[in-house]
């Protein structure tokens, strides 16, 4: 939490730091017009990124599989987009970053390494999400499912 309200002083700084420098060294509308472009680029890449995301997500959901990877990778591309869509330099760059697929994905394998998955596994994923089912999970027939009903007699049908 102490980082946080750091990033929020010291990134503005940095951003106002770099947009007056190649202000003064290339003009007022150049600079205006290279940050539009780069957030104009950026939506691209980001847009054809997350749907290569998307797809490979859904083909792991298919297969039965559970898509973390592709999840993580969801979440540093909208990370990324908010940065891109951020005017300056500094901002860019950082969203830029995000866009590299093999950078991506190394922080996505770490982000991941550290998590504890809690209450779940993985039997039946598949064939609870409609993938298929290729023999590697078992259906448990013998659950028991214990309950109670109650029917109201105040309310005609």
């Amino acid at each position: 939490m102490k980082y946080l309200l750091l990033v929020f002083i010291v990134m503005p700084i940095i951003e106002m730091w770099l947009l007056i420098t190649v202000g003064t060294q290339i003009g007022a509308l150049a600079t205006i017009g290279l940050v539009l472009f780069t957030a104009m680029l950026g939506a691209g890449l980001l847009r054809q990124q997350g749907f290569a995301t998307l797809w490979r997500g859904q083909q792991k959901l298919q297969d039965g599989q559970l898509p973390a990877t592709e999840l993580a990778e969801g979440f540093i591309l909208a990370v990324a987009g908010a940065l891109l869509l951020t005017p300056g330099f500094f901002t860019d760059a950082l969203g830029f970053a995000g866009l590299v697929p093999a950078l991506r994905l190394w922080v996505a394998r770490r982000v991941i390494s550290r998590m504890v998955v809690v209450g779940g596994h993985g039997a039946g994923f598949g064939a609870q999400f409609g993938g298929r089912n290729n023999g590697q999970t078992k259906a448990n027939n013998d659950d028991v499912i214990d309950g109670e009903a109650w029917e109201r007699k105040d309310i005609e049908p």
